[in-house]
Formats: C-alpha cells, sequence, structure tokens
C-alpha cells in the first residue's frame, strides 16, 4: 500500500494515479484540488440523474399535461438539484448577457409561498441589466393568498402603471404566479403581460395536490383549512377564466412541488403558452434556462406578443 499513498512510488498506471491524488494522506497534491475533484464527481451524477428524468430536449410548446395526482417521491426528493441550477449561473452568464435587452417597462417579481425577495435576487439583477425596471412585491414573505396582500399587489401594479406611463409586466414564482393571475383580471388595464413559474394556475375545487408536506405547511401558516379553503374564494374561482393578457407558463416535468397538470394553463394559443423548461420546482427562481426564456418573453413588443418559439431560445445561449 505505500506505492498508493505517496507520489513518488505510484506506478505510472492512470487508476492508480488517481488514487493517490484522491489518497487523503497524499501530501503532494492539495487538499482543496482533490476536494474539487469529489465535488465535480457528485455534481456529475447529479446532472446525469436529472438530464436522464426530464429526457432533456430544447424548451417546447406543450399542452397542459393530462396526468394527475401529486408529485411523485422521487421528484420531490430530487428538489435538492436546484443547488446544481444555482451553480450553473456563473457558467452560463456570458451567454444569458446575449439575449434581448428590453424597452424599459416596468416588470414586477412575486415570490412563491414562504419565500422573500431573497431568492428572486439573482433574476431581478438579471432583468435590470436587460434594461427593465424591475420591482419586488415588498411584503416581506408570502404567507399564502392572503386578501390583504392580494390586495395590496393590486394597488402596486396601478401605481407602477401610473409611474411609468407603461403598463406592467409580472413574473411570479410558484403561488406568487397565482397572486400575478389574478393581478391580471382585476387590473388587465395596467398589465402587460404575465409569466408564471411553476405556478398553481390550474387549480380545481378539489384543491391543490402538492405534497402532503406543502400542505400541512399551508395549514399551519396560512389557513388552518389548508389551500381548499382559498381555492373556493369567489376571489379565486376566477381565475380558473382566461385572462385578458398574454401569460406564459413555465413548467417542469419533474416538478416536485407542484404537479404539471396544475402549473399549465388550457387557453388561447394566440395569447396563453405553456413552455416546458428542465429544473426543480425550488431552482425555477434562478434556472438559466428560465432566465433566458423570460427575458426572451418579456421582449415581446407590447401589442405584438408572439407564442415562443423553441428554435429560438433553446439554451440560455441561443440568441
Amino acid at each position: 500500500m505505500a506505492g498508493v499513498s505517496r507520489c513518488r512510488n505510484a506506478p505510472s498506471i492512470p487508476l492508480r494515479n488517481f488514487i493517490c491524488f484522491v489518497s487523503p494522506r497524499c501530501g503532494r497534491h492539495d487538499a482543496a484540488a482533490r476536494a474539487g475533484i469529489v465535488t465535480a464527481g457528485v455534481g456529475g451524477v447529479a446532472a446525469f440523474v436529472w438530464y436522464g428524468l426530464e429526457r432533456i430536449q430544447p424548451p417546447h410548446m406543450s399542452r397542459p399535461n393530462p396526468s394527475a395526482g401529486p408529485p411523485p417521491l422521487l421528484h420531490t426528493a430530487l428538489e435538492l438539484r436546484a443547488l446544481f441550477e444555482l451553480a450553473l449561473l456563473g457558467p452560463a452568464l456570458p451567454l444569458l448577457l446575449r439575449a434581448p435587452r428590453g424597452d424599459g417597462h416596468p416588470v414586477l417579481l412575486v415570490p412563491g409561498f414562504l419565500s422573500s425577495e431573497l431568492p428572486l435576487a439573482a433574476m431581478r439583477a438579471y432583468l435590470q441589466n436587460r434594461g427593465y425596471a424591475v420591482e419586488t412585491w415588498g411584503f416581506g414573505r408570502n404567507l399564502g393568498l392572503q386578501r390583504k396582500h392580494v390586495a395590496a399587489l393590486e394597488q402596486k401594479v396601478r401605481y407602477l402603471h401610473h409611474r411609468h406611463r407603461r403598463k406592467v409586466s409580472l413574473v411570479g414564482w410558484s403561488l406568487g404566479g397565482a397572486f400575478a393571475l389574478y393581478v391580471a383580471h382585476h387590473a388587465s388595464e395596467c398589465v402587460r403581460s404575465i409569466v408564471t413559474l411553476g405556478s398553481p394556475v390550474s387549480v380545481g375545487p378539489e384543491g391543490s395536490q402538492s405534497p402532503p408536506a406543502v400542505h400541512a405547511l399551508y395549514r399551519l401558516v396560512a389557513h388552518p383549512l389548508g389551500s381548499a379553503a382559498h381555492a373556493m374564494q369567489p376571489r379565486v374561482r376566477q381565475l380558473r377564466a382566461r385572462p385578458p393578457v398574454p401569460m406564459s407558463c413555465l413548467y417542469s416535468a419533474t416538478d416536485g412541488v407542484v404537479p404539471a397538470h396544475q402549473a399549465t394553463f388550457d387557453g388561447d394559443p394566440a395569447m396563453h403558452e405553456n413552455i416546458r423548461v428542465p429544473g426543480s420546482h425550488c431552482g425555477l427562481g434562478f434556472n438559466p434556462w428560465v432566465l433566458r426564456i423570460v427575458a426572451d418573453r418579456l421582449a415581446q413588443p407590447e401589442g405584438g406578443w408572439q407564442p415562443f418559439r423553441a428554435g429560438r431560445s433553446a439554451s440560455p445561449g441561443t440568441a
């Protein structure tokens, strides 16, 4: 074993050299370098699992997923892959900056359930770089479809419309998309378009089909009867109607929180679209593919919105 523990005695066989390199008893190679190799290996395995589950293809248009039921337990367990999506931001940045610049109109970002503006920091910085006047909702942590927050968000959109003299685009992550959809119905004259990221936009009377842990958190934080209580409220039932503004629903087939059939919308093909993206639910706010597609959607001219073309944005770097 001495030949394995010391570099100078290791035979010139690639496998044994590698064993020597990763051996903690080897003093020649830096420990940080060995840790980097291990980290890269773990990341590679995670990427392989992720892409295998997704059967990755370029982001494409699709109709709502006809399957029903909550997300599989495997998808929920793999939500940790959001860390991998976050790690991709740095390498993807030079390519993301090739996205078209915006026209300066206001964009309002709405966080998901139990989230704040912090996870949306990357998207905010990116869209500001693309030339938009980006705002966050400013109400702290999203604690469910509370009446006061729904009304306050509508008023904020009206204020931004008045201040900028331009219509506002809304980007809602998870439950934030339901907020955006509500505002689109009640202040359509102030809304230019909406983009939802894994949002429950097609929840029927049965309520959300998210995992039991999500339901338990909603009962604890938002309403003792759970999401079904909010789903039956008149203001929420209106969300099942087609919004009068263009809407892009981005969803993941392996979302571990909101099932794909509830994150898609059966609307007018000339105004409403569903775009499948690779990734987790918890990473949609900083997923490079998502950022690139959001930039593409927001760059659509007012009054000249066109459905997404997969060939134009098949990857973060496609112009």
